[in-house]
């Protein structure tokens, strides 16, 4: 074909038809090669074309990930709204504890005092004695130990309770040997220009010893109702617990259950027995320093201290500064006076860091924070008797919480 010099001009301006003439020749191909060869050109050509028009199609198709602005709280709406009707929930039955105190502290002590003693009665029935006439048996006996540490404990109380005058006039007295501390302190307070708070001390007055009583002390119908509901109880707690198991209707609930009932069984009529045990070695331990300290009446401080010893850290802190003022009115001398409540500090601290660690650790581990803290809740809820249900009832928690919501456990296939 020949090719003027006007039309070779036309061909360099118009590029899109150079472009098709050599794609057309390509088609055609050299001479001397099949056709064959240009059609897998072209089939290649067009697979390639296909392949990235799906990928953009599929590019167009992927959804495009959330940015972090537009992501879901962690915490919904409707997990708030759970929590605070839990929170509710938990304010409303702790305020019915505590205004219904007089009907939930002794159905409460019952149920925890005659599952610790349910294995004696258990032990009775061994040896063929019925389990009402048992549980009659355990009641009069605990009722005979508790009358006779409340005798040790109440006749010095009642001796020094006539003589509240007296041995108050005594103890201020007794305190002007620490009138040059006093009067080192009145002078730095001077010097600093501070007010002297130890100006218008004075020692209490004895009017708050009723009402502590009356704080200490449950009414007689509350004593009636543990009484009579710790005979049911312990009476009747193998139908009790063959109930609790037969409310659940598969076999594995039933013998969760059975295991939870056993292991409270256990744990608490074993803390109650070691416990029980301990705080009858610190009394006599208590005993036998008061005798060699020359303190007077040194069965009652003993009975007193084991009594005491059930509310942990409370009750050392509290027998500790019963000591000290027995014995800052009964010696001369403060050398003297304090030779017992040093002594019992050493007891106690043996006791509370060795001797009951190891034993009750062996049995089931309390953390120390958890106990201080439910020592804390029960007392101020329920009082001297609600610091003696506090380790119980914590001890009842923890078995639960293993039972019920186990960490790590394996989960079985198709759960």
């Amino acid at each position: 074909m020949r090719v003027l010099p006007h039309e070779r001009s036309l061909l360099e301006k118009d590029p899109a038809k150079n472009e098709g003439r050599a794609n057309e020749r390509a088609s055609k191909g050299p001479p001397g090669k099949p056709r064959e060869n240009n059609g897998n050109r072209a089939r290649e050509n067009s697979g390639k074309e296909n392949s990235k028009e799906s990928n953009h199609r599929q590019q167009l198709h992927t959804p495009v990930p959330d940015s972090a602005a537009e992501s879901p709280p962690v915490i919904g709406r409707q997990e708030v709204v759970a929590i605070a009707l839990v929170g509710l929930l938990l304010i409303a039955i702790v305020a019915v504890l505590y205004f219904a105190k007089a009907f939930f502290l002794p159905v409460v002590m019952a149920f925890v005092v005659g599952t610790m003693l349910s294995p004696a009665a258990a032990l009775l029935e061994r040896v063929k004695i019925p389990r009402p006439v048992g549980s009659v048996l355990i009641v009069l006996a605990v009722g005979a130990l508790g009358a006779f540490i409340v005798g040790l404990i109440a006749s010095p109380v009642v001796e020094w309770s006539n003589r509240l005058p007296e041995l108050g006039a005594r103890l201020k007295d007794k305190l002007h040997i620490f009138d040059r501390p006093l009067a080192l302190w009145q002078e730095l307070q001077g010097m600093l220009g501070g007010s002297d708070p130890l100006a218008t001390f004075q020692l209490p007055k004895f009017e708050w010893v009723q009402p502590t009583l009356e704080f200490l002390s449950p009414t007689f119908a509350e004593f009636l109702l543990f009484f009579a509901t710790l005979v049911l109880f312990i009476a009747s707690w193998k139908d009790l617990r063959r109930a609790m198991i037969m409310t659940f209707g598969d076999r594995p609930s039933r013998l969760r259950t059975l295991r939870i009932l056993n292991e409270i069984e256990e744990h608490l009529g074993g803390y109650l027995l070691t416990v029980t045990m301990i705080n009858v070695g610190v009394g006599i331990a208590t005993g036998i320093v008061c005798a060699l300290a020359g303190m007077p009446n040194p069965a009652g401080l003993g009975a007193l201290a084991a009594t005491l010893n059930y509310l942990p850290y409370i009750g050392p802190v509290a027998m500790f500064a019963v000591l000290v003022v027995v014995g800052i009115i009964s010696f001369p001398t403060l050398s003297g006076a304090m030779v017992a409540p040093m002594v019992f500090v050493a007891i106690a601290f043996l006791e509370g860091h060795f001797v009951t660690p190891t034993i009750i650790g062996r049995r089931l581990e309390l953390n120390a924070l958890a106990v201080l803290l439910a020592l804390a809740f029960w007392t101020w809820l329920w009082g001297p008797m609600g610091g003696f249900l506090s380790s119980p009832l914590l001890i009842v928690a923890l078995i639960l919480k293993e039972h019920l919501m186990p960490v790590d456990s394996p989960q079985r296939p198709g759960d």
